[in-house]
């Protein structure tokens, strides 16, 4: 099983680095990250092999943060050198315990040291999956081919413009303005 969580990692200067991962759980062992290289949550975990797995339901976090915003509100975490997301339902505070090296997303199993919930998980309506969905994909503008791209947006959508509240309304606005700020992007340098 894998769950969508959002991991902190603190850089060397000890800023926090908020980035959207998915988080394995295999049925019978540790859970375990596994960031694609080059990333800064990679280099983080490997300079400092501590993190924080933060559990929200606030889906501006997961589309800001593949949009590059990632100044979210944080407090250090209680037992590791990481951030509690201010909008975690609960979080645990993680420590690697082995590394397997990989050329492209090495695999870092995880040893959970401390757990907290902070507030009632209440559900989810379908706009938050929606984003959730739209945030993987932005992520994969450059894996894949546009037209996969616009047809999976456009079917989210659908679900957005039904259920969203404020919140998941303005993440999605982001994800799509992302989408389309990068075409822009890609075809001024393809013209010059």
């Amino acid at each position: 099983m894998i769950r969508e969580i959002v991991v902190v990692t603190l850089s060397p200067d000890g800023t926090p680095h908020a980035a959207p991962m998915g988080l394995i759980l295999p049925p019978d062992g540790a859970p375990v990250l596994s960031p694609f290289r080059p990333s800064r949550t990679l280099d983080n975990l490997m300079a400092r092999r501590q993190a924080v797995l933060n559990y929200t339901d606030d889906v501006r976090v997961f589309a800001g943060c593949v949009c590059g915003r990632r100044d979210w509100p944080t407090r250090p975490a209680r037992r590791v050198a990481g951030g509690v997301l201010e909008t975690a339902l609960a979080h645990a505070e993680v420590e690697v315990v082995r590394v397997e090296d990989d050329p492209v997303r090495p695999r870092f199993t995880l040893s959970i040291v401390h757990e907290e919930t902070h507030a009632p998980f209440r559900g989810l309506n379908r706009a938050k999956a929606a984003v959730i969905e739209g945030a993987v994909l932005v992520s994969r503008l450059h894996l894949l081919p546009a037209r996969q791209i616009d047809a999976e947006m456009e079917h989210l959508a659908v679900a957005v413009r039904k259920t969203a509240a404020p919140e998941e309304a303005e993440a999605w606005q982001w994800l799509v303005d992302h989408v389309a700020a990068w075409r822009a992007g890609r075809a001024a340098g393809t013209a010059a």
